[in-house]
């Protein structure tokens, strides 16, 4: 029996509420969930470095793989998600949709993506109106001035900030 692969690209950083709101949800929908962490040399300020993003999603996946009998696979990629999603075996590129401004932006890069690679159908996800409001960015601007984020990520993110990273 063939396996649905979906692939989830972010940056993750840090992980949130919102992201795992979007990761529960798409699990119901794919046999294997890529969780794909973008490389990004230009970003600047990054609240955890990409390996600590990487080892707190492997801290927290495995109990959602076991609750919802998917498999995760925990990658990183930079380039063209495109490529990277099909480079790993997915037909479904999952994305998470806050509000219009999401939604608008996304729609632009699901027709570039169509154009690159048509194979590839991309999965729109609206955020649980418990999450709707969070934002990775928010988070991390609220965390580098030393206010109280526990509302908005899962605790493995606090503890990880709390023995500095």
């Amino acid at each position: 029996m063939t396996r649905l692969v979906g692939f989830y690209p972010g940056s993750f950083d840090p992980l949130t509420n919102g992201h795992l709101d979007v990761i529960e949800r798409a699990c119901k929908l794919v046999d294997t969930l890529v969780v794909a962490v973008g490389i990004s040399a230009t970003k600047k300020n990054p609240l955890f470095s990409h390996e600590d993003r990487v080892a707190i999603l492997g801290q927290v996946l495995p109990a959602i793989g076991k609750r919802t009998d998917t498999e995760f696979r925990i990658v990183d990629f930079s380039g063209l998600m495109v490529a990277a999603a099909r480079e790993h075996g997915a037909k479904l590129i999952i994305r998470g949709l806050r509000d219009t401004t999401d939604y608008n932006y996304e729609m632009q890069m699901v027709g570039m993506n169509a154009q690159m690679a048509p194979d590839l159908q991309t999965v729109f996800l609206p955020s649980s109106p418990p999450v709707r409001h969070i934002s990775a960015t928010l988070v991390r601007q609220i965390a580098e001035m030393g206010g109280d984020i526990s509302a908005f990520v899962p605790p493995i993110v606090l503890k990880a900030l709390s023995s500095g990273k």
